[in-house]
Parts: structure tokens; C-alpha cells; sequence
């Protein structure tokens, strides 16, 4: 009972420890509902319990929905960017190519 008691008691102040250092070493914009400073008192103050809740609730994924659109459509900025006019004399430039090549290929060879 005894070498559990101090297994648990290690792992735990491993735990405590990755905990602190992991708190400390994010940056402020990764923390999430109080500040960093607050967090990082929690776990200091709260062994186990504060680095659990650094975990499960105060860390900021890197895959969180505010990350980044997943497409282009859903990206304001590159919409804005979007040049519609250009884009429509292109399509007007390759729609003529294309009809010329077509009408192009509409004679018979005059070859025997």
C-alpha cells in the first residue's frame, strides 16, 4: 500500500509540475476564461485539481472554431480581395477563345 501511496504522490507532483510549466509557457492568447496569471495561481494553489481544470477547460486548442475558415467562401477577407471584373473579362477572353476554336474545327479538311 505504501508503494502506490508513493507512486501517486510522484505522479502527482510530475502532473502538478507539467501542469505549471505548461501554463506559464503558453501564450496569453491561448488561455481561456480568466487571465494567464489567474490560471497559472490555480494551479500552483490547487495541485491536481487546478492542472486538471488547466487541461479540461483553460487551455485554448490549436483546432478551436475561431482558428481559421475552412474554406474560401467563408473567408471575408478573401472575398473582399476578389476582383469580380477581372475575373469576368477573363472568362468573356477564354468564352471567345473558345468559340473561335470551335468554329475552327467546324470545316472539313480540305486536304484529299
Amino acid at each position: 500500500m505504501a508503494r502506490f501511496l508513493i507512486i501517486g504522490g510522484f505522479l502527482a507532483v510530475v502532473f502538478w509540475v507539467f501542469s505549471i510549466v505548461d501554463c506559464t509557457v503558453q501564450p496569453a492568447a491561448r488561455h481561456r476564461g480568466v487571465s494567464k496569471g489567474a490560471w497559472v495561481a490555480i494551479v500552483i494553489l490547487i495541485p491536481v485539481i487546478g492542472g486538471i481544470l488547466w487541461f479540461a477547460i483553460g487551455r485554448r486548442r490549436k483546432d478551436d472554431s475561431d482558428a481559421r475558415p475552412y474554406a474560401p467562401d467563408d473567408d471575408s477577407e478573401f472575398l473582399r480581395g476578389i476582383n469580380r471584373k477581372e475575373q469576368d473579362a477573363r472568362i468573356r477572353e477564354l468564352e471567345e477563345e473558345l468559340s473561335k476554336l470551335e468554329d475552327d474545327g467546324d470545316h472539313p479538311d480540305p486536304r484529299p
